[in-house]
């Protein structure tokens, strides 16, 4: 069927004009009375946040997302444009995008006395009816709202109180549509102040002129809890005008946190399935957010973001990627040791208390891989013995290897270890797999050993008894790989 492209067209095929919001709620109840799944690739809200937003929709709220930082708060906000109609018609060449039938905008009222129902039409998609704006100190009104052109009214022979002289901002260019501003706290009071004029009356002053907006946009808005004092804070009419206050949060399991990393992280870099990426590593990886967000010496206020196991796993499939391209490798197995070369994707997703400062952010980086990995390590190997690999190293062995040594090289040592590559089995690890799956599942061993403080680590003898220690004049500091011994000055 051909769309109508000009307004009595446009009567003729029994259009009506619907509100934004009332658009939103109608495709929200198809949605949900379908049972579709209202924002994919959320994970984790479904019990919580999701019902709130779609109840804020269903009551026509404006609304906004309080939550730190790595919560999808603007991805939420992106959406939103799911429950918008897939395109609407507009008055052709409008700024704003005026309804035809009930226009707001000087110019299309004008346009439509004098052309009447041969006033062309042109139709505007969805994805151009979100507009988004990141909340700086240095926004001006200009940029929300609009400003006077003075070559408008020159050129027109307008007043500068005339309508017709307006350089429109974002906002009236998010006309029937979707306007989202992130981090809200930090826009200038002023700019806060024009915003709940628009959202309350419809009118705003220019440079002293006063210009009747009358606009049809669902606002939506983002902000940090902490940003409320630390940087700016919601003005109280502003925050007295938005209809609901939603809180996000990080992934309540360690299952959701993984679906989440899973969806995000580049793992799909190689197409010949040479990746092979063991699930304990990729639990270790998650853990580390979740314990991060327990850390004392971590600032909670300002979060650990959901980007940490993301950009963690990123870094870990490189670097035992590197290692399989430099041995010539059949497969590109990660394993515990590429999570500590993984260090500079973790240092700068968290702020430090000032004992962490002291500390410094390496040292609690591995910390809490280590933590993690004692974490997971009891998840497989909670009650199970243990003896036959401690009393290995109790007995005088030690294994030492560089982490850039091939798999079959690490394996002959590992195998010297009575019982330890029957272990893997727990893990889902059989004796005929892979050399390089095998090292990783024996190394994981190892290092939940070392995590729980059953035998120890270092860069001068590598894994070694608990309760050898360095040499007289010497002592343990933390190295990539654990402690390190430096001659005491």
């Amino acid at each position: 069927m051909l769309k109508p492209r000009t307004l009595g067209e446009l009567k003729k095929s029994n259009y009506r004009s619907v509100s934004v919001k009332d658009e939103m709620r109608a495709n929200l109840i198809r949605k949900l009375e379908a049972r579709e799944t209202i924002f994919p690739g959320i994970i984790g809200y479904d019990d919580s946040v999701v019902p709130q937003i779609s109840n804020a929709i269903l009551s026509r709220h404006n609304f906004i997302l309080l939550g730190l930082r790595g919560q999808a708060k603007s991805r939420i906000l992106r959406s939103l444009v799911s429950l918008l109609d897939a395109e609407i018609p507009f008055v052709a060449g409008c700024e704003i995008n005026d309804d035809p039938l009930k226009p707001i905008c000087r110019a299309c009222a004008e346009r439509l006395a004098e052309c009447g129902d041969a006033t062309a039409l042109d139709y505007l998609p969805r994805e151009q009816r979100f507009v988004e704006k990141l909340a700086t100190p240095d926004v001006t009104i200009a940029d929300i709202i609009g400003d006077l052109d003075p070559i408008k009214a020159a050129r027109g022979g307008h007043a500068l109180s005339s309508e017709l002289t307006i350089h429109f901002g974002l906002l009236p260019r998010a006309n029937r549509g979707i306007f989202a501003i992130n981090e809200l706290p930090d826009l200038a009071g002023k700019i806060q102040v024009g915003l709940f004029n628009i959202m309350q009356e419809g009118d705003v002053q220019i440079k002293g002129y006063p210009v009747r907006l009358p606009l049809d946009v669902g606002l939506v808005f983002t902000a940090n809890p902490e940003d409320y004092t630390a940087r700016g804070k919601i003005i109280t009419p502003l925050k007295d005008r938005i209809g609901s206050e939603i809180r996000t949060h990080y992934p309540a399991t360690l299952d959701h946190g993984m679906a989440i990393t899973e969806q995000e992280a580049w793992t799909s870099r190689d197409s010949s399935g040479r990746l092979v990426i063991p699930q304990f590593v990729r639990e270790v990886i998650e853990s580390i957010a979740f314990e991060a967000r327990q850390e004392k010496k971590i600032d909670k206020r300002s979060g650990v973001s959901q980007r940490m196991p993301i950009t963690c796993l990123e870094n870990v499939l490189s670097n035992a990627e590197r290692r399989a391209l430099a041995n010539r490798e059949k497969n590109v197995v990660p394993r515990c040791s590429d999570i500590y070369e993984a260090l500079p994707s973790l240092t700068g997703k968290f702020e430090l208390e000032y004992e962490g400062e002291l500390r410094g952010a390496d040292n609690v980086a591995r910390d809490i891989i280590r933590q993690a990995t004692a974490r997971v390590f009891k998840k497989y190997y909670d009650g199970v013995p243990m003896h036959s690999v401690v009393q290995w190293f109790e007995l005088g062995g030690n294994l030492k290897y560089p982490g850039t040594a091939p798999s079959e090289e690490i394996y002959a040592q590992l195998k010297k270890i009575q019982g330890l590559f029957e272990k893997t089995q727990a893990l889902g690890i059989k004796a005929k797999d892979d050399a390089a799956l095998l090292v990783a599942g024996a190394e994981f061993i190892l290092e939940g050993l070392y995590a729980l403080k059953k035998i120890s680590r270092n860069e001068e003898l590598g894994y070694h008894a608990e309760h050898q220690r360095p040499t007289r004049g010497e002592s343990e500091e933390p190295g990539p790989l654990g402690p390190r011994r430096r001659p005491i000055n």
